[in-house]
């Protein structure tokens, strides 16, 4: 890995700038942008990884059909060193790591509330929290129950939900998982943090209950209309299975609803509905404020306009300042934001421009500037202020490992199998990391940080970006191991409290400058050979921001004049220096040593 520091080069700059049985309304008169999502600095919990708060509630063998010898990884052991149970799965890492449990629970999420607030976020995107086998939860078992293994009371939960009769949404139960999660909303909400959760409804799990109706009963099922059925098992062959269906993307354990007319069938919209008013107002008194406040949905393309018509108006009609996400990676996402339907998306598109930018170097600065300003002309404006931003998730190689895999672009051979490298980030390369999280923390959207970011995680792609979260609370093994048993450096592993101090800088930053929340945006300066990249954010108030950004490794001194800056203005103050920066007739001046930046504000 290329570590060299290019020789010395100061420069001077001087710039000058200017169809169903259950219909609702239709969503597109709803205003589509709540005003709380304009402030959001996010941030994603993955459950089971977060923390453990509960060791009386760990998952079962049983539940998963766990190997042989199967135990409860413990929190803090190395990622990449096998159990004996797992040594006898196989020769693979690939063959038992989906099988691993560590125990992440609600209870640890109820513990961790302040460190989150003490961190500077006001919003948490939760991956699915609902009742499934798997660790990521995006097979349910159940869309209206909190998985049992979350909440304080497994084996009663259980029973509880065996005895109720799931498929009337009147008969539903509160089980005690349910009840401890309306427990962190309501805590969350007393923090001023807004919560939403995963929305999987284009498929189940094959433990749901209807599919495991289906799955006996076969053509005498009573549900035997909502899954995509290709075949019933034949009686008449009893040597033999002839039942199929259509699974997500060919996977057989995620079953695919049934859908007509560009949206799920009418009885299984009836259980989604009544699951999302469950969640967005648990006690139906059209008080929405013990819910949820909105929801990302998952492979949102992949179930039609008509069903995500119906259901915002239902969202919208139960909480019209809810805020809804679609996962949607690319360009087609503008469809579904100009109908109104979705609030924001998930902004991949940012996270490859800023990847091509800051971390492969396969963009120019005037490249980047093009692709951002190509992103947000797509959009509306308010649109553009409530994207979600962010750089890595459950999905992705963690930010940090994509700084030490820079010869790889995002989401390119980005597994460890396909020769990624998975150990700890240099000096060097924490800068690029915090760099990135600065320009994440002042340009136009919300900044969103998946768990761990700010302790230092780094990981491959999945399964590697599910590690368990670093807390400095705990004392965790080095890591020496590699899953192909490739050379490696001893990587300690810790909380890392001065990317932590980084990360809550940037938010407190962000929250006192309405600027970053809500101002206009102007391009200032790009420098492509020196990889200097500079905007503005201001308001008709008169409030002004700078943001000048040195991606480059030799010094940069920049003189700038603005017309955004007033004739009486005199000074800004550096708000990571905390020093005032002298103006002179709307010109002030910079010097950045390499991987740095300043923002300076009126």
């Amino acid at each position: 890995m290329m570590r060299k520091i290019s020789s010395k080069l100061i420069f001077i700059l001087s710039i000058t700038i200017w169809g169903s049985s259950i219909v609702f309304a239709q969503s597109k008169s709803a205003p589509p942008v709540p005003e709380w999502s304009e402030h959001a600095i996010w941030y994603q919990i993955f459950p089971e990884r977060f923390r453990d708060g509960d060791k009386t509630n760990e998952p079962t063998a049983k539940r998963i059909s766990a190997p042989v010898g199967w135990k409860i990884t413990p929190w803090t052991s190395d990622w990449y060193q096998r159990a004996d149970w797992e040594q006898r799965v196989g020769p693979r890492f690939y063959n038992f790591v989906n099988d691993r449990r560590y125990g992440g629970d609600l209870q640890g999420v109820l513990d961790e509330l302040d460190y989150l607030k003490k961190l500077g976020i006001n919003a948490i995107y939760f991956n699915p929290v609902q009742d499934a086998v798997s660790l990521h939860k995006y097979d349910a078992s159940y869309y209206h129950h909190i998985d049992r293994f979350f909440g304080p009371d497994p084996q009663g939960d259980a029973q509880m939900m065996k005895n109720e009769d799931s498929s009337d949404p009147d008969k539903w139960v509160w089980t005690s998982a349910d009840k401890m999660f309306l427990k962190v909303i309501k805590e969350a909400h007393k923090r001023g943090i807004k919560v939403i959760i995963d929305g999987v409804f284009n498929h189940t799990g094959t433990d749901f209950w209807a599919f495991r109706d289906l799955k006996k009963n076969q053509q005498k099922s009573k549900f035997k209309d909502w899954y995509e059925v290709t075949s019933f098992d034949n009686p008449a062959t009893p040597d033999t299975n002839e039942f199929d269906y259509k699974g997500w993307w060919g996977y057989k354990s995620l079953p695919v609803w049934k859908k007509e007319n560009g949206t799920i069938v009418a009885p299984v919209r009836k259980i989604i509905f009544a699951d999302t008013r469950r969640w967005m107002d648990p006690n139906g008194d059209g008080d929405p404020s013990d819910g949820i406040d909105g929801w990302r949905l998952d492979v949102a393309e992949e179930i039609g306009h008509h069903f995500w018509d119906q259901w915002h108006a239902l969202v919208r009609k139960i909480n019209p300042n809810a805020f809804t996400s679609a996962e949607i990676w690319n360009r087609n996402a503008i469809h579904y934001i100009n109908s109104k339907e979705f609030t924001a998306v998930m902004n991949y598109r940012f996270t490859r421009a800023v990847s091509n930018f800051f971390i492969t170097q396969n963009y120019s600065a005037s490249q980047l500037d093009t692709s951002l300003s190509n992103i947000r002309a797509d959009y509306p404006w308010k649109v553009n202020l409530a994207m979600m931003n962010l750089m890595d998730s459950h999905d992705t190689e963690r930010l940090a490992s994509q700084i030490v895999n820079a010869d790889h672009a995002f989401k390119e051979k980005s597994k460890a199998y396909q020769g990624y490298d998975v150990w700890a980030p240099d000096l060097r390369e924490r800068k690029i990391q915090k760099l990135i999280a600065l320009f994440q923390f002042t340009y136009v959207g919300s900044p969103m940080i998946y768990y761990g970011d700010e302790a230092g995680m780094w990981g491959a792609d999945d399964p590697g970006d599910r590690k368990p979260m670093i807390w400095p609370d705990m004392t965790y093994e080095t890591e020496i191991n590699e899953p192909f048993s490739r050379n490696r450096p001893r990587d300690s592993v810790y909380f890392h409290q001065d990317l932590f101090n980084w990360y809550q800088k940037l938010a407190r930053i962000r929250s006192n400058h309405e600027v970053f929340n809500t101002g206009q945006f102007k391009t200032i300066y790009t420098n492509n050979e020196q990889k200097v990249f500079a905007f503005a954010r201001y308001n008709n108030k008169g409030k002004l921001a700078f943001v000048i950004i040195n991606r480059g490794d030799r010094p940069a001194s920049l003189t700038i004049s603005s017309n955004l800056l007033g004739r009486r203005t005199r000074s800004l103050t550096d708000q990571l220096k905390e020093k005032k920066i002298k103006v002179t007739k709307r010109s002030f001046k910079v010097d950045l040593p390499p991987l740095m930046a300043s923002i300076l504000a009126n």
